[in-house]
């Protein structure tokens, strides 16, 4: 687990995307069961970095702490320094990734990470206003410009703003568990998950159209995530044809019905694992997915890791805990029968 964050600023730092990762990394919320992380604030040259927005941030930790970090951020990257970016920094940075640390860019600072080179042949998206300028200086990254974050390997990219919140409950999810996580979005008072793979642009409707709103639906989904829901059961609820309903879903939500329903079915599961002692059986059927084969399926492809091996990371309750050496026993045996002696 996670227990040291560095987060570089530079001259012309953007005071909310700095603020994003400070909320999501830097507070104490111990009282909570979150773990507390070693968050600091660094700088190339240690005084005060001016913002834009006219006032100065006082930066006391150069940037040698980022080389013990297990997790190094790179907040917006002014415009003004694109073509310049500080040589410290890109070597900062290119040490994090050579080492396995995790890297992560809020907004513009994708343009470091690039300047790095550790973007080269990876998938990655910055804010939607600077997509085309990062692909025409940087052409070996895959740049995405209609998601919210991307993370490939153990770097993480992320759009410009809010989008940065997101990258930041992404990354914490991977490392204190989704129960934990839910603690710190309430805390932030954001909602807990939103997919990378939203779009950036999220239609709203007119005025006229608030009547259609599609809360209630995904709130008697949410409810009833064991059934074997289709997008004509959730048209059918919102009182839509499934055409109307799957058009207004992706204007309002950035992603398609099934979409969203396959990721609210893995975190329920996810948030069972941590919390329950109960089989993989008993869990695929609660969260819908009708077996633990495609409960498995389902968990391997969103997260890269199976449910045994989550359990085992972030099980909450001894019972889980249990549950999770049982399992993985349980597992090592079939591996074991399943090899030719």
């Amino acid at each position: 687990m996670i227990r040291t964050v560095a987060c570089i600023v530079m001259e012309g730092a953007a005071p909310f995307e700095f603020g994003v990762v400070c909320e999501a990394f830097g507070l104490d919320r111990s009282e909570q069961g979150v773990p507390t992380f070693d968050f600091r604030p660094v700088t190339p040259d240690p005084g005060r970095v001016a913002t834009t927005m006219g006032f100065s941030l006082l930066i006391d930790n150069d940037l040698s702490f980022a080389d013990e970090a297990d997790v190094v951020v790179v907040t917006a990257t002014p415009r003004a320094s694109w073509d310049e970016i500080d040589p410290r920094v890109i070597d900062v940075v290119r040490r994090a990734a050579d080492r396995g640390a995790w890297v992560m860019s809020v907004c513009s600072g994708a343009f470091a990470l690039a300047a790095a080179g550790v973007l080269d042949g990876r998938r990655a998206t910055t804010h939607w206003m600077y997509t085309d300028e990062l692909t025409r200086r940087y052409p070996r990254v895959a740049v995405d410009p209609d998601v919210l974050y991307v993370q490939d390997g153990r770097i993480i990219t992320s759009a410009g703003t809010a989008a940065g919140i997101d990258a930041c409950l992404h990354l914490l999810r991977q490392e204190i568990g989704a129960e934990l996580t839910n603690v710190v979005a309430r805390r932030m008072v954001v909602a807990p998950q939103r997919d990378g793979g939203q779009a950036q642009f999220i239609l709203h409707p007119l005025p006229e159209a608030h009547g259609m709103s599609l809360a209630r639906t995904l709130d008697w989904a949410l409810e009833n995530l064991r059934r074997d829901l289709t997008v004509d059961d959730l048209a059918a609820h919102a009182h839509m044809s499934p055409r109307t309903f799957a058009r207004r879903f992706k204007a309002d939500h950035g992603t398609t019905p099934a979409a969203w329903l396959a990721r609210q079915r893995v975190l329920h599961a996810q948030r069972l694992l941590e919390r329950t002692d109960w089989g993989l059986d008993r869990i695929a059927a609660e969260c819908g997915f009708g077996s633990a084969a495609v409960l498995r399926q389902n968990f391997g492809r969103t997260l890269g890791t199976t449910p045994t091996a989550y359990r085992a990371r972030f099980c909450c309750t001894p019972e889980a805990a249990a549950a999770a050496g049982r399992a993985a026993a349980e597992e090592g045996e079939r591996v074991r029968e399943a090899v030719p002696a």
